[in-house]
């Protein structure tokens, strides 16, 4: 019998490289999305006593921007909002916190 000669493609998976998803949904869009709507359920229906529309239509609202605002990742909004260091060179003469009381003594005898 002949051998059959190798394929000269491999197998992948396909989901390698892939963003993970729950339905046509983004997985890591899950957590800020129940913030997001437990938000405002606590302000629409705690604080202000809104109807149930408005509460689903202020919790729409707040997903789509935030969908918005992170479509292409959400580090690039939120990267904005850490503090960079300051490093700026200054020459400051040395003095000293605590002053001895017999050092203090002397200058006054002075």
């Amino acid at each position: 019998m002949e051998e059959q000669p190798k394929p000269k493609y491999r197998t992948v998976n396909v989901t390698v490289g892939k963003q993970p998803s729950i339905g046509p949904f983004p997985s890591d869009q899950l957590i800020p999305w129940v913030v997001i709507s437990g938000l405002s359920y606590f302000l629409g229906r705690g604080l202000l006593k809104l109807n149930w529309i408005w509460i689903g239509a202020a919790s729409a609202w707040g997903i789509s921007t935030w969908w918005v605002l992170t479509a292409n990742g959400a580090w690039r909004i939120l990267s904005k909002f850490i503090a960079t260091p300051n490093w700026v060179r200054v020459r400051v003469p040395y003095q000293r916190i605590y002053t001895p009381a017999s050092k203090l003594r002397r200058r006054k005898s002075s």
